[in-house]
């Protein structure tokens, strides 16, 4: 078994789909984060205003995912991002390890 990492994503979804697609695409990416790796936190931050506007919207809705997984998944996950309608924009970054004294 690979050696888990750490990493924080952040996604924003079209808020224009209405309440139900919103929630749905929310699920489907908690949902494939967790078959892939273990969430250690989830943050909804909700309704938003966009720093700038994107594709002429100017409000998301922004979910942060805090998780450790094989290093190999979060390019899986963005490229799933990438090709999801109803997705904005979304970033994956790994965290720094903890240095333990």
């Amino acid at each position: 078994m690979q050696k888990q990492s750490m990493y924080e994503t952040v996604f924003i979804i079209d808020l224009s789909l209405g309440n139900e697609k919103v929630e749905e695409l929310q699920n489907k990416f908690i949902g494939l984060i967790t078959d892939n790796g273990t969430i250690e936190k989830t943050d909804v931050w909700g309704e938003r205003t966009l720093a700038y506007p994107i594709n002429d919207l100017t409000k998301g809705y922004y979910v942060l995912v805090k998780f450790s997984a094989a290093p190999d998944f979060p390019a899986e996950l963005e490229r799933i991002f990438n090709i999801t309608d109803g997705i904005l924009r979304s970033l994956t970054i790994k965290l720094e390890e903890e240095k333990k004294d």
